[in-house]
């Protein structure tokens, strides 16, 4: 098959490199890396499988590609491309298929080595968390705001790796919106917080979220005591909702049968209808990828593929509550990572 790709992640994918300025094209025998002066040294030295090709213009430079190589119909993600690139594409006079999801079908299922990658960013995740908790325990005071710029550092290891998104850090209220914006709300005693983060360990990400109850021996464990009988009726809920899925999860169910299972328990609960969201989605390259565990997805479920399993309540005005973790499909079953 032909393709066209301008997203960073699926060229990375498929070479080992990627900038900001770049098309690559995938033929049954050959590839081609484009790319403007900026990046071509770099590009000659890490890209593997592709010719490199250095164009101020880069859709010309694969014009020409297209005439040289006699291509007449290529695949391309509608995603990734602007209608001013289709043009430029067009004007070879070649056929152009939409596939959408293209590189993201390609991924779905990890190799072993791309697993060993998530996993670790798995781990130096956790031990953020770990280290983020001890801090916690004398930060009473401080607000969402410096407590999110406090995240970023122990997530980061102080700026060694990159994170996968803007980290989420709640109290209370706040925690009801599911991906909530930190305000200058003071963390006290008593206090329910929700942390949402991950980071990318050589480009694959992880991600991760924890609720727990403030004071001085805050931890960010499963095993949670709230004093509001409600939030503990709540948390106790989502716990038990989110180890029913991972224990229910197998190889050739589809994706929406896992997250009813998850669901069904939050329904059939006094917190019926304040599960707002899907119950999780898949990581790799990129933080939200195939396969997505939602009420509506048919895709079946394999072995390789990972994914987060991640219920919620969010009940507004009162707090949220979000327990994730990451799993990847095993003979069958799902091992959280």
């Amino acid at each position: 098959m032909n393709y066209i790709l301008k997203d960073e992640n699926a060229v990375y994918y498929e070479c080992g490199f990627s900038c900001d300025n770049e098309l690559f094209i995938r033929l049954p025998d050959t590839a081609y890396f484009i790319t403007d002066p900026r990046y071509t040294v770099e590009a000659k030295e890490q890209v593997k499988g592709a010719e490199v090709v250095e164009a101020r213009d880069l859709f010309k430079a694969a014009r020409s590609i297209f005439k040289k190589e006699r291509i007449k119909k290529l695949f391309y993600d509608p995603k990734e491309f602007s209608c001013a690139d289709l043009r430029a594409l067009e004007r070879s006079g070649i056929y152009l298929q939409p596939k959408r999801d293209l590189s993201w079908r390609k991924r779905i299922v990890k190799s072993e080595k791309e697993i060993e990658l998530i996993r670790r960013s798995v781990e130096l995740n956790a031990q953020a968390f770990s280290e983020f908790a001890l801090f916690l325990r004398s930060a009473a005071g401080m607000s969402e705001a410096e407590l999110v710029y406090e995240a970023k550092g122990f997530l980061s290891r102080r700026g060694k790796y990159e994170l996968s998104f803007e980290p989420i850090f709640a109290l209370n209220e706040n925690a009801a919106k599911p991906h909530a914006y930190p305000t200058e709300k003071k963390l006290k005693k008593g206090d329910l917080i929700l942390f949402d983060a991950g980071i990318k360990y050589e480009r694959y990400c992880s991600d991760r979220t924890r609720t727990a109850y403030f004071d001085e021996q805050i931890d960010f464990v499963k095993e949670q005591r709230f004093a509001d009988p409600k939030i503990r009726r709540a948390y106790d809920t989502v716990k038990k909702a989110q180890e029913a899925a991972i224990e229910g999860a197998r190889s050739g169910m589809q994706a929406k049968q896992i997250d009813a299972i998850a669901r069904e328990i939050i329904e059939k609960s006094e917190f019926a209808g304040s599960f707002v969201h899907s119950l999780g989605h898949g990581v790799g390259l990129d933080i939200h990828e195939m396969p997505f565990i939602n009420t509506k997805n048919s895709q079946i479920i394999e072995d390789g593929m990972v994914f987060t399993i991640e219920p919620g309540i969010y009940i507004p005005g009162e707090f949220g509550i979000r327990i994730e973790d990451m799993v990847v499909m095993r003979n069958g079953r799902a091992e959280v990572l």
